[in-house]
């Protein structure tokens, strides 16, 4: 191999290894951005907050497993697990709330947290989950 192609292949190789770094420092640099402009609630609703017109015109989204959707789920829902939803993406309508719900929240939140720095502002987590809207829903069709 001469100096021209070990060159080459070094810059190469160096592009391939720095490709991953810039594309990691672009997501850190897009949720920092998320978080510093975020109120302390948006992002969030109570079940005490789904009346009837909410239940009607938002888009449920059940994050659990497809067992546990078929276990039980909020009538309507659809089942996207947490970890599908950028996969997803394009079921997940951007001209009405979309709320996000899993057991208690938290696997949830996590889904929540990535479609926002993907750009979904209509997207929100029922904070409680499941569990919570069965003790505390403000309505149950």
């Amino acid at each position: 191999m001469n100096l021209k192609h070990l060159l080459l292949a070094t810059t190469v190789a160096l592009g391939v290894q720095t490709a991953p770094t810039l594309a990691q420092d672009a997501a850190v640099e897009a949720m920092q951005e998320y978080l510093m402009f975020s109120e302390y609630e948006s992002g969030i609703i109570l079940p005490q907050q789904l009346d009837q017109t909410v239940f009607e015109t938002a888009l449920f989204v059940d994050t659990r497993d497809a067992g546990q959707f078929e276990e039980g789920t909020i009538p309507g829902s659809v089942n996207i697990e947490w970890r599908e939803v950028l996969d997803r993406i394009d079921e997940i309508p951007e001209d009405r709330m979309t709320i996000l719900f899993c057991n208690t929240g938290s696997l949830s939140a996590q889904a929540a947290f990535a479609l926002r720095v993907a750009g979904r502002t209509n997207v929100v987590v029922m904070q409680s989950g499941f569990t919570g809207w069965q003790q505390d829903a403000a309505y149950k069709p």
